[in-house]
């Protein structure tokens, strides 16, 4: 991407994805390699793009606007907890050596607190935090999308909040040029069509072959449009997604993508009320998968279904912007407890199925499909 070009793409960033005024403040952030665990060789080749990113950010932030540019060490793992440099940068020090002193820190990062511990320990970064930012650009390789860090900043303070774990500057060439306003309508017809249902019904010609209940679920939109106080989402944006009704989920999910690279095989995913039970597969990753999810049970849980809502998003091999692609559906692992779901561990990773055929099935029979193949069905098309 040419360099007029990025920078009009930042400047989208700041007043259409996040709505950032004169005399609010922006923590953008990133990660680097570090004690938490091994980078993928292509993230670790990209690092310098990636500084010189955020370096842009914070040179090209709106008049009056203030930035505050933290670089920690790597998790080493999607959805687990940041280290303490970035809590402080983001809530002061206070909360975090109460936490310690009533010796609940370290639980609160490996997300092992019972609901009561949580509780106080929302209370005790509400009553001691300082002012937080007023929105975030997440530029970390592993997602805190699914945190305690991100719910904290957006459920209790309201900050806006753009996850965009894995990100490349090429996507400012592909998903990064969606119409918002058109991704938003598109998702909020789908979502609306997904609240009354009570069943879902998925298939794929890979073999995928899914069912999972609906009832009572909630139904978010990841629009790309962050503007309103508390919002949260992806950048790229374009999805719908949803914790599915606890131990509902049966089936098989066939997987020909692995998070970042096409596996020289299927992978089948063997799935019993609402867990994971057996893994299936000559391709290297299918024993790595199994080992990972023998460690434990929780990373097991079908935590999520997606369906991308974005016509921009194209590229397959990176799955913050493979599970955005209009026609697809994903489904993730591990924790949903960020967006309504009942399983908190820190782990979520997504698996995106090509060409689906999704059908939703109410309380009084009736089906409805609204992708076929991949495509979207006539009714929905706009």
């Amino acid at each position: 991407m040419k360099d007029r070009a990025m920078e009009t793409a930042i400047n989208r960033l700041y007043t259409q994805n996040l709505g950032v005024k004169s005399g609010e403040t922006v923590m953008v952030f990133t990660d680097k390699a570090g004690h938490g665990g091994k980078m993928p060789s292509s993230f670790l080749e990209s690092k310098k793009d990636m500084a010189n990113l955020v370096s842009l950010i914070e040179r090209l932030a709106p008049a009056g606007v203030g930035v505050n540019k933290v670089v920690f060490d790597s998790t080493g793992g999607h959805g687990k907890e940041p280290p303490e440099e970035l809590w402080k940068a983001a809530f002061g020090k206070d909360p975090v050596e109460c936490l310690k002193s009533e010796g609940l820190w370290s639980g609160f990062l490996s997300k092992s607190l019972n609901p009561g511990e949580i509780a106080r320990a929302e209370d005790i970064f509400v009553k001691h935090s300082a002012k937080p930012v007023d929105a975030v650009i997440g530029l970390s390789y592993y997602s805190t999308s699914h945190t305690r860090f991100r719910d904290f900043l957006t459920r209790l303070f309201k900050v806006r909040y753009a996850s965009m774990p894995l990100f490349d500057c090429g996507m400012f060439d592909t998903a990064m040029t969606a119409d918002w306003e058109k991704v938003a309508e598109l998702s909020r017809i789908i979502a609306g069509l997904i609240r009354p249902a009570e069943k879902v019904e998925i298939h794929a010609p890979n073999g995928t072959d899914l069912k999972m209940g609906l009832r009572g679920v909630p139904v978010h939109e990841d629009t790309g449009i962050l503007t309103k106080p508390g919002s949260f989402g992806n950048l790229p944006a374009g999805e719908v997604f949803l914790p599915p009704e606890a131990g509902t989920t049966e089936g098989r999910l066939v997987m020909e993508w692995g998070p970042a690279m096409r596996l020289e095989s299927q992978v089948t995913l063997f799935i019993e009320k609402g867990e994971a039970t057996g893994v299936e597969g000559y391709d290297a990753y299918a024993a790595e998968l199994e080992r990972f999810l023998d460690k434990d049970r929780n990373y097991r849980n079908i935590a999520e279904l997606g369906i991308g809502t974005n016509d921009r998003a194209s590229r397959p091999d990176n799955i913050l912007e493979s599970e955005k692609i209009l026609g697809t559906i994903h489904i993730a692992l591990g924790d949903n407890s960020s967006f309504g779901g009942n399983v908190r561990t820190p782990f979520h990773q997504d698996f995106v199925v090509f060409h689906p055929t999704v059908t939703l099935i109410y309380s009084n029979g009736d089906k409805k499909q609204i992708l076929a193949e991949g495509r979207l069905t006539d009714d929905i098309k706009h």
